[in-house]
């Protein structure tokens, strides 16, 4: 057993419990179980805080978590390989201890019966009083014997030894004298047991209490008459030491416990933490910390119960381990996509110098304005590279569009020229709506063509002007998509009587063509709808593809409308 020194010292570093360990394989002293625990546990708690340390230092000081390896320790092989030295020890001290126990077994029996021989006559104990002494002190001297034989071995060698001083009649000043030294030493231990009871160290004082009960049980009885009493004042202080010895035990028991679950409770907090989808850096970031902070609060809590104590720690290192294993693969393929963009990005630069010094105006500009729509296609770079990356791109861009505006200075009268032009054929094509006459679809025609044909307008002007002509060609074109449709309309239903004059099959046939062809034209309907969507989802602002799309889906759907009137013309005919 350890003492009380022992059992509170405090070991802070691996060369401390190293040092100890050396001195126990090495030295005389006999390595006690308890310490050697105290010892193993104390090592490999302080050896994974300081693995746990290099890692989080490692992480934090932007190392790579894939390429990070836990390396071999020194100290641990140094403390594996004296701790076997001190299980040998403890082995070959134990074997020697227990082949002495069964001696003193053997020595003790024998004892017992020379005294047991000499119980049978007064006389025959008076006679044998001096080798009875040199009995009792030999009995003294053997101290182990085997556990599970002690209690038995003490009441029996207690019974003859009473026996003995009752028989003993002749040497009555002996036996007396016998008697109040006995009593002297007995009440001497009772009061130790009692003062046990203010030591405020309960291992300690379970340890001593143990000491004295083997002094007890050697001294020999007392007067017949005070042997019930004396025992049962040791007996009750003996009683109280025990109960807090084993309240203690029974408090560190119930704070283990408590100790596993709370180690279980953080347990499950990073399981649950390592099974979330992160949608991002920040969110790794602020999970990692979680992380950190749960396993410095698991360095706070004490040991959980021995058998559980492995197990729980294993179990939480493992959803630790989880966690940054995912973490450090997202990083791994975040990497991977950060190189990725930035290639692209680089490509996009190499191509915009190319065409930075280009006076091919118009063709380049498009180009140029191709490209920047396409970098905001691109994802994300390191902020400092991105940054790097898009003033270099900027750059390029800027120095071909400041030559542009340079030499296109002098075009801004030509632009207002062509703004008047547009004008005057927006004012043409709002005069064609009160028209009627058959050419109205070519004058249109006609109208669009030159309006195409001006070149540009100055920028501030340019979707006023547009949004006129737009909205005066939309209503040219619904205007002649209702006139003509109308026309259509009365012209099949005068051909329908001559189609049902050959024959009811001939409406039938008709009106399966009519249904197939309302079948290709809402397809061709959603077909224009559907790109209309990507359009509009691609562009802030409407433009010419989109308003010509916009006018073929209402070219479309008259057309709709003007078979669906043709079908029911022909279920009119079919009905009369």
């Amino acid at each position: 057993m350890m003492d009380s020194q022992e059992t509170q010292k405090v070991y802070t570093t691996k060369q401390e419990v190293i040092e100890r360990i050396k001195e126990l394989a090495h030295g005389e002293e006999v390595p006690q179980k308890d310490e050697v625990e105290q010892l193993k546990t104390t090592f490999y708690k302080l050896h994974f805080a300081q693995r746990e340390a290099d890692m989080k230092a490692y992480l934090d000081g932007g190392g790579d978590p894939e390429k990070y390896q836990v390396l071999p320790d020194e100290d641990e092989e140094v403390f594996k390989a004296e701790m076997g030295v001190v299980k040998e020890r403890r082995a070959e001290f134990a074997k020697e201890q227990e082949e002495e126990k069964q001696e003193n077994l053997k020595k003790k029996l024998d004892i017992i019966e020379k005294i047991k021989a000499m119980v049978t006559t007064p006389e025959m104990a008076n006679k044998s009083y001096q080798e009875f002494k040199q009995l009792q002190a030999e009995w003294k001297e053997l101290k182990l014997v085997p556990a599970d034989k002690a209690n038995e071995l003490w009441r029996n060698y207690q019974l003859y030894v009473e026996q003995f001083y009752d028989l003993l009649k002749l040497n009555n000043e002996a036996r007396e004298y016998d008697f109040k030294k006995n009593l002297e030493i007995k009440t001497r231990l009772c009061e130790a047991a009692e003062r046990l009871a203010d030591e405020e160290d309960v291992i300690s004082a379970f340890h001593q209490l143990q000491k004295l009960h083997q002094e007890f049980r050697e001294t020999g009885p007392v007067a017949k008459d005070l042997r019930e009493e004396i025992w049962n004042r040791f007996k009750a202080a003996s009683t109280v030491i025990n109960k807090r010895h084993q309240q203690h035990f029974e408090d560190l028991r119930a704070k283990e416990e408590e100790n596993l679950a709370r180690k279980t409770e953080l347990c499950e907090k990073v399981e649950e933490i390592a099974k979330t989808e992160v949608k991002g850096a920040g969110e790794w970031e602020k999970l990692t910390k979680a992380i950190i902070d749960i396993q410095a609060e698991w360095k706070t809590i004490g040991f959980a119960p021995p058998k559980m104590n492995v197990k729980i720690f294993e179990r939480f290192r493992a959803a630790c381990d989880d966690f940054f294993g995912r973490k450090a693969e997202y990083f791994k393929d975040m990497k991977q996509k950060f190189a990725e963009n930035a290639d692209k990005k680089r490509a996009l630069i190499e191509q915009a110098k190319a065409l930075q010094d280009s006076t091919e105006w118009k063709s380049t500009s498009d180009k140029l304005i191709a490209l920047q729509k396409e970098w905001k296609t691109i994802g994300v770079v390191p902020k400092k590279l991105g940054d790097q990356l898009w003033e270099e791109f900027l750059g390029a861009c800027n120095k071909f569009f400041e030559a542009r505006n340079a030499a296109n200075a002098g075009t801004r009268n030509e632009e207002r020229e062509n703004l008047e032009q547009k004008r005057s054929i927006i004012e043409q094509l709002k005069a064609l709506i009160e028209e009627a006459g058959e050419d109205v679809q070519e004058k249109v025609h006609e109208l669009t063509e030159k309006y195409q044909a001006v070149g540009h307008v100055p920028y501030k002007e340019k979707d006023k002007v547009y949004k006129e002509y737009r909205e005066v060609l939309d209503r040219l074109y619904k205007e002649l998509n209702i006139s003509a449709s109308r026309r259509r309309l009365d012209n099949f239903k005068s051909s329908i009587k001559q189609m049902a004059d050959r024959g009811a099959d001939a409406l039938d046939n008709e009106r399966a063509r009519l249904m197939r062809r309302y079948d290709q034209l809402k397809q061709e309907v959603q077909t224009y709808e559907n790109n209309l969507g990507f359009l509009n989802a691609a562009s802030k602002k409407g433009n010419s593809l989109i308003d010509e799309m916009n006018r073929k889906v209402q070219k479309l759907r008259d057309d709709m409308n003007l078979v669906k009137d043709k079908i029911l013309a022909i279920d009119a005919e079919n009905s009369e």
